[in-house]
């Protein structure tokens, strides 16, 4: 068959495998173009499949020459569906990194889960030299059950208060709407606190610690963000603010933890706006990334996801480039936070309308890493060739 893009709203409905393997390829000619940097060696990422998550597995492998764990929840091709781009992003990593003599072992399930855990954990002891040196969480689930209570929550992101209206584009039409999005319960809250917050980060590393599988010095990092005042009802100000205010809480007990036991470092990375499935279908967001992008590509700061992480694996966690807030998080993202950057955007966001939207905002960027992101708009891949589905289905993650 022929995989075309389907793009329902803000969602893509498909996804092409060729066109995530030559994503692949090209986010690791990139790190190799940048260089070697001495960091981790034995490295456990939960949600590796895609953006931020995938991009730090990218890095640290082809970086730092380091075999890798990676955790993630994707479907592969069934009757009724073909599969997501993360079952390929996983299955093309791994060839790519095994091509390199390194080890790339996938886990494909729920990370919330007791058993999940308890799986990686043996397969550390039992095939993975018996212990790590870094756990990136880059989890990025709407539901999440607890492995102790058996209680399921759904998060919902949602400003806090008062309803929110804002302007968003839809990606299908290229039409500009309006959005209003309705206050979250004090349970929404709740929910996504427990989804989205630091609890589960803190269940798998004292898990992993206390069954003696982190090495010394061990370091691990969650990827938040914050943004300017323009996302502050989605992000800062609302249920997603309190599930990282929650993250950062438990960044401070786990570094201190680490610490004591291992002379281990627990910190929250701060990452800037890029181009993702769930910052699609947030109001405001996309236009406020397009816009973004304009100013940032003008003044030779705009940053891919694989660009992001490399810098901040290089310089700040592996690094000598360290820039940390006043509450301790490291700031990668100072760039996008830069005055003169927010100034010239929050300008172009205030004459944005659908007539000028694309001479304003590099909104052709944001719609383009979009597709890129289900293998869609990348060079060197031919989308008019006939893919044969039964070959595809023999590939293991």
């Amino acid at each position: 068959m022929i995989i075309e893009a389907k793009l329902k709203g803000n969602v893509s409905r498909a996804a092409h495998p060729y066109g995530c393997r030559e994503m692949i390829k090209l986010q690791i000619d990139y790190v190799r173009a940048q260089g070697r940097f001495e960091g981790p060696k034995k490295v456990l990422i939960l949600g590796a499949s895609s953006s931020y998550g995938l991009a730090s597995r990218i890095v640290t492998a082809f970086g730092a020459g380091a075999d890798t764990i990676g955790v993630s929840f994707e479907k592969g091709i069934s009757d009724e569906r073909l599969a997501t781009a993360g079952w390929w992003n996983n299955i093309f990593f791994k060839q790519e990194a095994e091509k390199e003599g390194l080890i790339a072992k996938n886990f494909i399930g729920d990370a919330f889960s007791k058993e999940m855990l308890e799986d990686v954990i043996t397969y550390i002891k039992e095939e993975f030299g018996g212990s790590i040196d870094l756990l990136v969480y880059s989890l990025a689930s709407g539901i999440r059950k607890d492995p102790e209570t058996g209680v399921t929550y759904r998060s919902a992101i949602k400003p806090i208060g008062e309803a929110v209206r804002g302007t968003n584009i839809h990606l299908e039409t290229e039409t500009l709407f309006e959005q209003e999005v309705q206050p979250a319960t004090e349970e929404e809250i709740e929910h996504t606190v427990k989804v989205m917050g630091g609890e589960d980060w803190e269940r798998w590393v004292k898990g992993l610690h206390e069954a003696g599988v982190l090495a010394q010095s061990f370091k691990t990092t969650l990827y938040s963000y914050i943004g300017p005042e323009v996302t502050q009802a989605f992000y800062g100000g609302g249920t997603l603010g309190m599930a990282k205010r929650h993250a950062e809480e438990t960044a401070v007990v786990l570094n201190e933890y680490l610490k004591e036991r291992i002379s281990g470092e627990a910190v929250i990375c701060v990452s800037k706006a890029v181009t993702t499935k769930a910052s699609a279908v947030i109001p405001t967001f996309p236009i406020y990334a397009a816009a973004l992008y304009k100013v940032m590509l003008a003044k030779g700061l705009h940053e891919t996801p694989i660009m992001h992480k490399y810098r901040f694996f290089r310089e700040m966690l592996y690094g000598t480039g360290r820039e940390f807030d006043g509450q301790g998080r490291l700031r990668p993202d100072y760039w996008e936070m830069r005055e003169d950057v927010q100034r010239e955007v929050n300008a172009q966001m205030g004459r944005i309308n659908e007539e000028n939207i694309r001479e304003l905002t590099a909104l052709d960027v944001f719609q383009k890493e979009f597709l890129q992101l289900n293998g869609f708009e990348v060079e060197g891949v031919d989308y008019s060739e006939e893919i044969d589905l039964e070959e595809l289905k023999l590939l293991e993650p």
